[in-house]
């Protein structure tokens, strides 16, 4: 009864998380659009950098879920509950904590970079955020979206107010829209960390349709076939490229692959979406980083096409060494050594304590529970009214 209980609890333990992220979004909305209009006679680079610190702290506390938080309660419970634990068999994804395994070279210092990776869950966007705090550049991440996303209450809108861009696929896609908005961030000096999703989307081993047409494509094309990956696009890579590379430092390539996700016939599953990261899966994730210099990247169009087609070729032989090699100590990690990066509580607990107590403050008056539900509601409205107009 007790462990049915505990188990229960554990697959509930996104709850807590979601209410939290979810929960304080009025707040902080309401934060940055106060800014937004008692800013609105500053210069632009001030507005900036007070926005790109309010956007480290929530993106602070979104990383206290996914590098403190996972894991840890259900670790407690095995440990002080043992006689339960001994006659049941735990699947293994409760018994550890999640860890992040780096590989490669990331640098210390902020750089301008655009950031190119595979992509197979939606913890791949948690996973930019991962990397750019170790950098203590956080506040400067900034995403290539679909366009769909900009219709998301309150986030749609203030994503694109952060720097973000969406983009519409194939013959849809506005390459002068992209280059206005780049140019218009380089112009006001903003700090670029910008990440893009090459292959458009998430590689799932069970859509053998999309990964069929993929490679299909490939091969027509006269490129590799890959097998972990999906043929990347090149447009979006290259207009950001084409538009920013006197203004970028490097091109950071980044491949990322989650422990756990083989079948019992060794076959790749799915990746962990955020819930199930967060629920139950709780996998070691390894990443690995090439910071490639602006210079060795080809300009021309039909070069970096190429150049971005043999990237993916190494990410794919970097994922396939990784599942599918025959050499037990070869499999779940990449070449080269790795470092257990842990980070502190110091970066990521006091953004969740000042943003959960703010919302909590507002909510136990009758006056602040209003205005919350106003937020969500004309927040929401206005956003995609004002999505709907810059699209």
């Amino acid at each position: 009864m007790l462990l049915s209980l505990v188990l229960h609890m554990y697959s509930m333990r996104c709850v807590l998380p979601a209410a939290v992220l979810l929960g304080t979004a009025p707040t902080y909305v309401l934060a940055w659009g106060a800014w937004r209009l008692l800013s609105a006679f500053l210069p632009s680079r001030l507005y900036q950098a007070v926005d790109d610190r309010l956007y480290c702290i929530y993106q602070s506390m979104v990383l206290f879920f996914f590098e403190n938080y996972t894991g840890v309660q259900m670790q407690k419970n095995i440990q002080t509950l043992p006689k339960y634990f001994e006659k049941v068999k735990v699947p293994s994804a409760y018994t550890h904590l999640s860890q992040i395994l780096l590989y490669g070279d990331l640098p210390k210092n902020k750089e301008n970079i655009i950031y190119l990776a595979n992509h197979q869950s939606t913890v791949d966007w948690i996973i930019a955020d991962i990397l750019a705090i170790r950098q203590n550049a956080l506040g400067h991440v900034r995403y290539v979206l679909k366009d769909g996303l900009k219709w998301l209450p309150l986030y749609g809108c203030y994503f694109s107010q952060h720097g973000g861009i969406y983009v519409k696929r194939s013959a849809k896609f506005n390459e002068k829209d992209m280059r206005n908005k780049l140019q218009s961030y380089m112009n006001a000096g903003t700090p670029m960390y910008l990440v893009i999703f090459p292959e458009g989307t998430r590689y799932n081993p069970e859509l053998t349709k999309v990964i069929s047409a993929s490679q299909t494509f490939a091969a027509q094309e006269g490129f590799a076939v890959l097998k972990h990956v999906l043929t990347p696009r090149i447009k979006a890579t290259h207009v950001a490229f084409d538009s920013m590379k006197n203004y970028l430092d490097a091109i950071y390539d980044v491949t990322v692959a989650f422990e756990g996700t083989i079948d019992d016939k060794g076959q790749r599953k799915e990746a962990p979406s955020m819930a199930e990261f967060l629920c139950k899966e709780c996998p070691k994730i390894h990443i690995h980083i090439d910071r490639i210099d602006k210079k060795d990247v080809p300009e021309e169009q039909a070069f970096m096409r190429r150049w971005l087609h043999e990237r993916f070729e190494i990410k794919d032989k970097l994922l396939i060494e990784f599942y599918d090699s025959l050499d037990p100590e070869r499999r779940n990690k990449f070449p080269g050594e790795s470092v257990n990066s842990k980070l502190s509580l110091k970066k990521t607990l006091p953004s969740l304590l000042i943003l959960s107590g703010l919302t909590a403050g507002m909510l136990m008056t009758e006056a602040g529970r209003k205005l919350y539900v106003r937020t969500w509601i004309y927040g929401t409205l206005i956003g995609c009214l004002w999505v709907s107009i810059k699209a």
